[in-house]
């Protein structure tokens, strides 16, 4: 089961070396739930310096947040990409998908670095992205998918960072390992849940408390985005079921996979210590099963699981916050590792 290899990245890119200098950094679509998250993050990073937060458009009046008031105290302007391009040495894009296509190019096309948290640019087969994301036309030179554990080697010389989706986070995370090992075998399912802040602010009826509260319901079952993008990275038929569950944030997967003959226990725990010995954002919990509420407000990954040798089944269960690890907090972790800092760096 290979895994697809991300596209090659440019390397011609430095961050400032000057002593004592910051990174200047903005974010574009500041008021969204990862987009304030962002905000957060940065107004505190040790290394960078946040010039600008803007809205996800252009006509829209400036604001504060207030939710951030003494952490940061500036106002969420409009969308200027001119005075991203001048103000910033890495842009953060925040933004609905079509906006991202067209920002993010431009951002490029005057050499600035991106990091994208929208599906954009992770898609690289052309009739698959037109189906998920059809505002990108083509990707640019430079784009590298961002999952951090797996790909730091190419994310360090990306023009632009594309961040996985919330869902695929914790699927890739807990499977491609074990695929890179030879370890899994046939059709892979992924059972997860969801909370509401994962549907993004924007109301609607699905998201409305009157329909959420009290209620687990499924969705998108053969149709939604993220199947793409996971069987990208596997290379095989991924069966993906998202539920939504009435918490404000919060991811929690369960994946059932089948193993090859042969496979023990032993050898699916050696093939993720040996991934992720020097992980500080993976945390490995075994046969002791994580929950939701070991990883809210935290950029941690948990994964634990079950093995029947006698059946050679395997359960995967992973959980992460999904605007954390699944959007801002890995956006910043990619961005100290465009950097070459420590990958904790604002986040820990």
């Amino acid at each position: 089961m290979p895994i697809a290899a991300p596209l090659a990245a440019d390397r011609s890119w430095d961050p400032p070396t000057t002593p004592g200098a910051r990174t200047r950094v903005a974010v574009a679509g500041a008021t969204g739930y990862a987009g304030q998250e962002l905000v957060r993050l940065l107004a505190r990073h040790p290394a960078v310096t946040l010039t600008a937060a803007m809205s996800s458009g252009a006509s829209s009046a400036p604001r504060p947040l207030p939710a951030l008031a003494r952490i940061w105290d500036g106002t969420v302007a409009a969308l200027d990409v001119e005075r991203l391009s001048t103000d910033a040495d890495v842009v953060f894009l925040a933004l609905p998908e079509a906006a991202a296509a067209e920002v993010g190019v431009a951002l490029l096309q005057r050499d600035v670095r991106v990091i994208d948290l929208s599906g954009a640019f992770r898609i690289r087969n052309d009739a698959d992205r037109q189906r998920w994301y059809p505002a990108t036309a083509a990707l640019p030179d430079g784009v590298v998918y961002g999952l951090s554990e797996l790909h730091a080697h190419l994310i360090r010389g990306a023009r632009l960072v594309s961040c996985p989706g919330c869902y695929p986070t914790g699927a890739l995370l807990s499977l491609q390992p074990l695929a890179a090992a030879g370890l899994l075998e046939g059709t892979v399912v992924v059972d997860a849940k969801s909370g509401i802040s994962g549907a993004g602010k924007t109301p609607s009826e699905r998201t409305h408390f009157c329909e959420n509260h009290g209620s687990v319901a499924a969705y998108g079952i053969f149709s939604h985005r993220h199947t793409a993008e996971i069987e990208q990275e596997l290379q095989t038929t991924v069966t993906f079921i998202p539920h939504l569950v009435p918490l404000d944030r919060g991811i929690l997967e369960t994946i059932y996979v089948s193993l090859r003959i042969g496979t023990t226990e032993a050898h699916v725990s050696e093939a993720l210590q040996r991934a992720y010995a020097d992980a500080p954002f993976v945390r490995l919990t075994g046969g002791t099963l994580p929950e939701i509420k070991h990883v809210a407000h935290t950029n941690f990954c948990d994964i634990g699981w079950k093995v029947d040798e006698a059946t050679r089944r395997l359960v995967v269960v992973a959980v992460l916050d999904n605007l954390l690890k699944g959007a801002a907090g890995q956006a910043v972790q990619n961005l100290n590792i465009l950097l070459g800092l420590d990958e904790r760096s604002g986040l820990l």
